[in-house]
């Protein structure tokens, strides 16, 4: 035991003392800070685009598109303003805000907002509006037909020509009537930002709806309050806290153990992809060689693994760390609740046994990797495998958190390299105890048998300098190596 806490140490430090890794423990959440602030960042820095209808109808449909991107533009304030809501308030105030801004405007949703969510409300910015309609330009006026229109417009749109005041025209819609049918052609200058587009495919479908339900003998009142029609569902479930309604904080532990699965495997390809490069660079410096002359391979291995796991557990404190502060000052009543999901039915000490075992598997097999490799070219090589065995958990784990008892997850969650996954995602939602059980029993049966093939193919690998094959896989397993 003295000799594996000294490699372990040893491991440890290797890296702890090192500038790079203090260099991404303090700069690593400053990039992913950013990067989540990229996409508003760059959706406020997007310019405004001015657009304007050419109307060859004669029957003022233009009005109605403008109506329509109006009301576009009124429902992303309210999608904005529910979404701002939910981390504080959850889905009950976050529909109340919802509520508040569709009957009687953002300003009102806004002040709902402050009311349910007050941190929430201090932070909250509106969305851009990046359409702007203008009025044509005024030779338009003369034009006919949409071809005659395109011409005159091809210069406003192509930048040639501006608008009065000297604002550029980005997109025009021109609109005539054909066999009873409203068509449309958009000018647009930049061949490859479909934005317009989309807005005014949405637009027009809902023109073009109205339209038809109104000549159908539907009055426009009717068609008004049709398009204000929100069916209101309550959610109630026996397993939910409050022993009725479902909140935020019944959907949080699904969303907990989704959260787990992802960072288990972070820290399986990140972790467990240190300790196979260590492996081989101290196989090629003949280190490792060294150390077997002084430590079995279970403890050189087991050490090794602890120290990355080490690493591992050292970077993640630091982030949960801060993390944990900044969610505890600004949605203290989520902090509690997260708490309290993870205190209660001993879930807590069923996952850390889920994620130990899963890391200590992969942890192992890419030790076992490191050993029979010369070089990290020779390593990939042998990583394609693993990485598609990884792969698959990840594209199921979604679906597990939303339907845990379908029986394809069911069965899969029995397969210990896709257990500590399956079932983190699953373990909040309370499968079966025997399935608890079971599956860990499972994975701690693999891990030991996982343990024991790796210090065999781990002390093969270190005192030779022959390629992996079948050969000298039977040669390991059957002990003659």
């Amino acid at each position: 035991m003295r000799r594996l806490l000294l490699i372990a140490r040893r491991e440890y430090f290797a890296y702890a003392k090192t500038v790079g890794f203090w260099l991404s423990l303090l700069v690593l959440p400053a990039f992913m800070a950013i990067g989540a602030m990229i996409p508003t960042m760059m959706d406020r820095a997007a310019p405004v685009r001015t657009i304007a209808f050419v109307d060859l109808t004669g029957q003022d449909k233009a009005a109605g598109l403008k109506a329509a991107l109006d009301g576009r533009w009124r429902r992303e304030q309210v999608r904005a303003l529910r979404s701002a809501a939910l981390a504080e308030a959850g889905p009950n105030g976050g529909d109340a805000v919802r509520d508040a801004a569709e009957k009687a405007g953002p300003e009102a949703g806004q002040e709902a907002l402050g009311r349910l969510a007050p941190g929430a409300a201090r932070a909250y910015k509106p969305p851009k509006r990046n359409l702007l309609v203008v009025e044509p330009p005024p030779e338009l006026a003369g034009a006919r037909d949409p071809d005659a229109a395109g011409r005159l417009l091809s210069p406003y749109v192509a930048g040639d020509k501006t608008l009065t005041g000297g604002r550029k025209l980005d997109a025009a819609v021109v609109l005539w009537m054909q066999g009873g049918e409203l068509k449309t052609r958009v000018w647009s200058q930049s061949v490859s930002d479909e934005g317009v587009q989309d807005a005014v495919r949405e637009a027009l479908e809902e023109t073009v709806r109205r339209d038809r339900l109104i000549a159908a003998g539907v009055s426009p009142e009717a068609v008004e309050a049709l398009e204000q029609v929100r069916p209101q569902i309550e959610v109630y479930s026996p397993k939910a806290a409050s022993g009725g309604e479902v909140g935020f904080r019944d959907r949080l532990p699904g969303i907990m153990g989704f959260a787990l699965g992802m960072l288990l495997w972070s820290s399986i390809v990140s972790g467990a992809s240190i300790l196979m490069n260590s492996v081989i660079e101290e196989k090629s410096n003949r280190v490792l060689e060294v150390l077997l002359s002084s430590a079995s391979t279970t403890e050189i291995l087991a050490g090794k693994v602890l120290g990355v796991a080490g690493i591992t557990l050292t970077v993640l404190g630091a982030w949960g760390g801060l993390g944990a502060f900044l969610l505890y000052n600004a949605f203290p009543g989520i902090a509690h609740d997260l708490v309290s999901v993870l205190t209660e039915n001993g879930l807590a000490f069923y996952l850390g046994l889920y994620l130990i075992g899963g890391y200590l598997m992969y942890a192992v097999l890419f030790a076992a990797i490191g050993a029979f490799c010369e070089t990290p070219r020779e390593a990939q090589t042998l990583l394609g495998p693993v990485m598609i065995v990884l792969a698959i958990p990840i594209v199921v784990m979604n679906v597990a958190i939303r339907t845990p008892d379908m029986p394809i997850l069911k069965i899969l969650s029995w397969v210990p390299f896709f257990t500590p996954f399956l079932m983190t995602a699953r373990a909040p939602t309370e499968p079966p105890l025997v399935e608890i059980i079971g599956t860990l029993a499972a994975m701690a049966v693999t891990a030991w048998i996982m343990v024991w093939l790796a210090s065999k193919a781990f002390r093969a690998g270190a005192l030779s300098t022959a390629k992996l094959d079948w050969k000298s896989v039977l040669a390991m397993v059957g002990g003659k190596r």
